[in-house]
């Protein structure tokens, strides 16, 4: 997003160790959990989608679906910035029921013990009844808010407070040892008692957590706005280390760890909206490697897999493959708008979801892309963001280019009429879920 920063202040406003966590695949009946796993993979069993899939179903909403959706054996669950959140079932998407809370949600669920928890903009967070839809109880934090600072990104009024809006997401649970996990605008981190709501512990940082917790070997690596990753113990949420990244003071453009973390043998995976993804000690928090991704942010959560780390990229709208010992690249594909969904690798295929309403489905063997799907929305409206040669124009969001701030907001809704993806791809069963800012909810087969 650095692209957006080096314009608007042109005047313009632009394309702005002992520890082991295991590789566990998601079970091929389920993905109950973000990213399939505590840990956070990203991987899922087979069957992979090979060939262009149809819509199996698609379930529409009256907002956009920036939730990943969670996967059980007979139900889809979801929710809205309708303000609705939902349940599906898994083989018609028919609706079950749906629950209206007090404000938009952009969290994704977890489902376990029956119950499915989530968080809202109104500072709540919930756990329902799974198959019922009734709350059993709910979580009162300090408030829910963005990201904020002065001069944002470069934008004016220079001395005004500007919450970011790119900060799309909030954290989605974890659900281990009967606790359920998760971070808060309010800049804590929580551990409540899975089955009553009873607080256990939390951890205060620096600034707002919207990244979502991933839990190994007893415990808990979460990222802040603050730029710093911190490892904290599970049961008593003690700090074992913190790790910094860049941070950004005069604008608040490069910095903040949006991107949830994986963990896998021993070391944690994440990225910052410093322009890197990095590979750090789980054990000790002593950095490894840093990839540099030339001021693009990352905010992705990356999928990691037999010695190799998938991401994507804001501003840089690439997909990479690295290896996980060195950070060296092996592969890398650029596509026409920002990665903020997070890459789903299954079997030898890995699907990239990006801004403008399109779906890649990437052959990992050959390299290649083997198929695309775009939503309906995107077909009709994408040729208007898009510039001669096939890149982003967005510029064409705006009717001012004079770097004023409010007009940042109104260019996103509109690029959002693409349909764009933000929910990351879910695949169970030789099935395909994500969401889309068109309002619906895909099942692709």
């Amino acid at each position: 997003m650095n692209l957006i920063l080096r314009l608007c202040r042109a005047g313009q406003l632009a394309t702005a160790t002992a520890m082991l966590a295991p590789m566990t695949i998601a079970a091929a009946q389920e993905a109950a959990t973000f990213r399939g796993d505590l840990a956070h993979t990203g991987v899922y069993a087979g069957p992979a989608l090979r060939v262009a899939p149809k819509v199996k179903w698609a379930v529409h909403t009256d907002g956009y679906i920036i939730s990943t959706p969670a996967v059980t054996r007979d139900a889809v669950y979801f929710g809205s910035t309708d303000a609705n959140f939902y349940r599906v079932d898994r083989e018609t998407g028919a609706r079950k029921w749906a629950f209206k809370p007090g404000a938009r949600i952009a969290s994704s669920p977890a489902v376990a013990g029956g119950l499915v928890y989530f968080e809202s903009y109104d500072g709540i967070f919930y756990a329902l009844d799974a198959a019922a839809g009734t709350v059993k109880w709910k979580f009162q934090t300090a408030g829910e808010r963005r990201f904020s600072a002065k001069h944002l990104h470069g934008f004016i009024p220079a001395g005004e407070t500007m919450p970011d809006p790119f900060d799309l997401y909030l954290s989605s649970p974890a659900v281990s040892n009967g606790r359920v996990y998760f971070g808060s605008g309010d800049g804590n981190v929580y551990a409540l008692n899975a089955a009553t709501g009873a607080l256990g512990w939390k951890f205060r940082t620096g600034n707002v957590v919207h990244a979502s917790p991933a839990i190994a070997g007893g415990v808990l690596y979460i990222g802040s706005w603050d730029s710093y990753l911190y490892a904290l113990d599970a049961a008593t949420g003690q700090v074992r280390w913190r790790f910094k990244a860049g941070v950004d003071p005069e604008v608040g453009n490069q910095q903040g760890m949006q991107a949830s973390a994986a963990v896998v043998n021993g070391t944690v995976y994440v990225g910052c909206r410093d322009g890197h993804l990095y590979a750090v000690d789980a054990a000790t928090g002593k950095q490894r490697w840093a990839f540099d991704a030339k001021g693009s942010w990352v905010n992705t959560t990356p999928a990691v897999r037999d010695g190799k780390v998938f991401f994507g990229t804001s501003d840089g709208r690439t997909f990479y493959q690295l290896d996980a010992a060195t950070g060296r690249v092996e592969f890398s594909m650029v596509f026409g708008w920002y990665i903020f969904a997070s890459p789903t690798v299954v079997e030898d295929m890995a699907y990239v979801a990006n801004w403008d309403g399109k779906l890649a489905a990437i052959d990992l063997t050959t390299r290649k892309l083997v198929w695309s799907f775009q939503t309906e929305a995107s077909k009709q409206n994408i040729a208007k963001f898009t510039k001669t040669d096939g890149g982003m124009n967005f510029r064409a969001a705006t009717t001012q280019l004079d770097g004023f701030y409010d007009d940042l907001p109104i260019a996103i809704s509109k690029i959002f009429t693409m349909g764009s993806f933000l929910s990351s791809p879910v695949v169970v069963g030789g099935v395909l879920y994500v969401g889309s800012t068109d309002g619906n909810l895909y099942a692709l087969k």
